[in-house]
């Protein structure tokens, strides 16, 4: 019976952490009407929303009524930046979402973020699975016309999506060993096809 009791409570182990969003961080925001509110920010990126924290009020912005955002991340110790951009989240129709810019250029790369479940077997004597949370990104694309094209991680998407330089930046990839899904690496091959 204890055995048992011991086997149910390990099968379904759920391991807890915060995220950045979950997180008040120092900054301020730009809104539509162009006024500017400083304080305590927290973003919500599947929602599209971004509350701030002031010392006497507490304000909430949809992406409709936002244009911009900046913020110490508490968590890294670095600026983010947030705009909010129209997108087309469905054949004929577009919508402001918010896009954090990861590298700003002719070719900008932009990213959304959400929080995922992932669950994995249990590799001790009970087994079961252990669940956690973790971030998942989704980039894009950024040119000068203002034309924003999701990318999918893949390296033979982010080729064709750069097709006009393809050669040259399928060459860099290859003597530098960078991975497409590597947000790091992915910003180093967005600077290299903007300086060519």
């Amino acid at each position: 019976m204890v055995l048992m009791a011991s086997m149910l409570m390990f099968s379904g182990e759920v391991i807890a952490q915060r995220f950045p969003s979950q997180m008040w961080h120092k900054g301020f925001v730009l809104t539509a009407k162009k006024d500017t509110v400083a304080g305590s920010i927290q973003y919500d990126m599947v929602a599209n929303s971004i509350q701030v924290k002031t010392k006497d009020k507490a304000y909430s912005f949809s992406s409709h009524n936002l244009l911009f955002c900046e913020f110490l991340d508490v968590t890294i110790d670095n600026k983010r930046r947030f705009y909010a951009m129209p997108y087309e989240l469905r054949k004929g129709f577009k919508a402001k979402v918010l896009f954090e810019l990861l590298f700003e250029g002719p070719t900008s790369l932009l990213a959304r973020e959400e929080i995922v479940q992932e669950t994995t077997p249990n590799n001790n004597i009970y087994g079961g699975t252990i669940s956690r949370n973790r971030l998942k990104y989704y980039y894009y694309l950024l040119d000068n016309n203002g034309r924003i094209r999701y990318f999918n991680g893949k390296k033979p998407e982010l080729l064709s999506l750069l097709r006009d330089k393809s050669g040259p930046v399928k060459s860099f990839m290859k003597e530098n060993k960078l991975k497409t899904d590597d947000v790091r690496d992915l910003i180093r091959i967005i600077a290299f096809y903007n300086s060519i």
